[in-house]
């Protein structure tokens, strides 16, 4: 069942692609004409796309994995910026860090410097700085916070990446090609679609084309999480259960046990009553 509404993709503009004269050949499977010396995409194609991405995104989130969303282009980043905190998964919208994944180890280390600055700040020790100081941690906790803000609670590498213009961000895929991490995209008519794992041909120039796609991958990425969400309240009840068997059992065993330990004493207490009558009858004789 299709997730997409073909309509929908022709009001956003996304069938709009790039000038004519700037194509790239690898993208002819997926244009459909060419009017006033722009190339229009094939919707069709578009939509069979798009469902498989936010099918296999879906399943991502419902796995509980991280989809890093890279776009800092000024007519996706608001955009991507907004529809990727709401489904929580982290973004990269103000600059791409060299080695943010190829180096990752290094990114960490720059956003535990900036937990350290907001450590100093809530223990007082950023007022015991000189003024100076203070300028210098506070200019570097922001410059800090623009590049790597978005990231701050990624603890390990995303398992894929989602990337909006594929030129403006060509070291992120090839970053993501290097590790094997599978790489999602809107793709141009001007683009070279052969370096990602899943191609959305569509117009990646226009805000309304660049929100309607993110709606519809997001809203599988929510549906995942509501997914996982479900399966973990079903599975506290039988783990607790689970629990609580070999608990019972345990239980069992430690009664046995004692009502064993105790039968012994039980058929002393019997003997010893039953000697009593016979040891007073001796005596009387």
């Amino acid at each position: 069942m299709s997730r997409t509404n073909f309509q929908e993709l022709l009001d956003a503009g996304v069938h709009f692609g790039h000038l004519a004269r700037k194509w790239n050949p690898k993208m002819a499977p997926y244009i459909f004409d060419q009017k006033n010396g722009i190339h229009i995409i094939d919707l069709h194609k578009t939509i069979v796309k798009i469902d498989e991405a936010a099918e296999e995104m879906k399943m991502l989130a419902k796995s509980g994995r991280k989809i890093l969303f890279v776009a800092t282009k000024k007519q996706a980043k608001d955009i991507v910026s907004e529809k990727a905190t709401a489904v929580g998964m982290p973004s990269v919208t103000e600059r791409w860090a060299g080695g943010m994944l190829t180096n990752f180890p290094t990114i960490r280390k720059a956003i535990k410097k900036m937990g350290t600055i907001d450590k100093m700040k809530e223990d007082g020790t950023f007022e015991k700085l000189a003024k100076r100081e203070r300028l210098q941690v506070d200019r570097q906790r922001a410059k800090l916070e623009k590049n790597l803000g978005s990231i701050r609670d990624m603890s390990r590498l995303p398992s894929a990446i989602f990337v909006i213009d594929i030129q403006k961000e060509a070291n992120a895929v090839k970053e993501a090609n290097r590790l094997n991490i599978p790489v999602f995209a809107m793709v141009d008519t001007c683009c070279d679609p052969t370096t990602i794992d899943y191609v959305i041909p569509a117009n990646d120039d226009a805000a309304k084309s660049i929100e309607c796609i993110m709606n519809i991958l997001c809203a599988a990425i929510a549906e995942g999480l509501e997914e996982r969400k479900l399966e973990k309240d079903k599975e506290a009840p039988e783990q607790e259960e689970a629990q609580s068997e070999p608990k019972a059992a345990t239980r069992r065993l430690r009664s046995r046990k004692a009502a064993k330990e105790e039968a012994p004493e039980q058929a002393e207490k019997v003997e010893v009553a039953a000697e009593q009558p016979a040891a007073e009858e001796a005596k009387a004789e």
